[in-house]
């Protein structure tokens, strides 16, 4: 059962434009599918990030993951990560499990499924591909200013005001 619908644009293309840097992962390629620990049903494990070459003044991080293909008008967010030190270059794979230690100040925000965690790719059955787009925000404040009780579109709205930088890689997922 497919839910016929368009296919949603690009998330940040929508956006006020912010230079980019580089973001790399052992376990997202840009544009392919998702490794299946990635996945809702099979472990909801955060994948590896590293990123460089992020823009001067620089103050913390936040990581996202979006998904706009999700059969909402809001799409669906499985990740938010906030207020990494500016020291922070990378996160090992499960940094984003419910209650791990996180550097500095650094916490998650509840994702659209309930928890203040990573929530793997859970598209509804026989849809079309999801597209999982994990952001590396930098951040021009060592706080973005919100607390872990912000929604991630809260957290989103804070950064349109606040971001220096994004480095994204997108992958995908089909059940």
């Amino acid at each position: 059962m497919s839910i016929e619908r368009p296919v949603s644009p690009d998330p940040y293309d929508l956006l006020p434009p912010a230079p980019s840097f580089t973001v790399t992962s052992d376990d997202v390629t840009d544009g392919q599918p998702l490794k299946d620990d990635q996945v809702n049903a099979a472990g909801d494990r955060s994948p590896q990030l590293s990123w460089s070459d992020v823009p001067e003044g620089t103050k913390s991080f936040t990581v996202t993951c979006f998904d706009p293909d999700a059969p909402t008008p809001s799409g669906f967010w499985h990740w938010a990560l906030v207020d990494l030190p500016a020291d922070v270059t990378s996160l090992e794979a499960g940094a984003g499990a419910e209650g791990a230690t996180l550097p500095g100040n650094a916490f998650m925000c509840r994702n659209d499924g309930g928890s203040k965690a990573f929530m793997g790719a859970a598209p509804p059955e026989g849809d079309q591909v999801h597209r999982y787009y994990f952001v590396v925000h930098a951040v021009t404040e060592e706080s973005l200013g919100v607390d872990s009780e912000a929604s991630p579109a809260v957290v989103s709205f804070n950064l349109a005001f606040k971001t220096a930088g994004r480095a994204i890689v997108m992958g995908t997922y089909q059940h």
